[in-house]
């Protein structure tokens, strides 16, 4: 919590160098996920470890961390990140930011960004502000910035289930098409 928050990045960005150095994988394969709080924890390894991952799934996440308390019911999780309104807690929020450490120049791996319009909790701006700043900053021809915005769905709580089959199919479809899983995905014959 608070300014020890790295902590937890660190020891994610460990557990994936152990699956690579231990051979279970590579990071060409390798693919992460997470949403909300998990969000913020795959947003970070996005823009920390670029080089750890072939793709990355982030869904309703934090990821301005200097504003994002302005925002829904933000306010409630200071306790737990801190406040950028905060002269002893800006520095190290700005550090893990996501939102505010990407950089042109980077070759981050594809990502697709998963929000609601309906969310009560995090504010879609979140997804959507990250979305357009690394398409803007991307040099990479490549690049694969996607952006999912549900019109008629919350945070994920009380989602129907319909509407959970097709954004969980759109982030596992995305994550084996990035990772080779799928035929004719990167690395595969097809």
């Amino acid at each position: 919590m608070l300014g020890n928050k790295q902590n937890v990045f660190d020891d994610f960005h460990a557990a994936a160098e152990a699956l690579i150095e231990r051979g279970w994988t590579r990071p060409q394969r390798l693919a992460i996920s997470g949403g909300s709080n998990g969000g913020l924890l795959v947003g970070v390894a996005l823009t920390q470890r670029p080089d750890l991952f072939a793709a990355v799934a982030c869904a309703v996440p934090l990821l301005d961390m200097l504003r994002y308390q302005n925002f829904r019911i933000a306010r409630f999780w200071i306790a737990e990140y801190g406040s950028a309104e905060s002269a002893d807690q800006v520095g190290w929020l700005r550090r893990y930011s996501p939102y505010h450490n990407v950089r042109a120049g980077v070759r981050y791996p594809p990502v697709l960004f998963t929000t609601a319009e309906g969310d009560s909790r995090v504010d879609p701006m979140h997804a959507r502000k990250m979305a357009a700043l690394m398409q803007a900053q991307s040099e990479d021809p490549n690049g694969l910035v996607l952006l999912r915005v549900d019109r008629d769905a919350g945070h994920g709580i009380g989602k129907p289930l319909d509407k959970q089959v097709e954004d969980f199919a759109d982030q596992y479809g995305f994550l084996a098409s990035q990772t080779g899983l799928l035929v004719g995905g990167p690395g595969m014959l097809g």
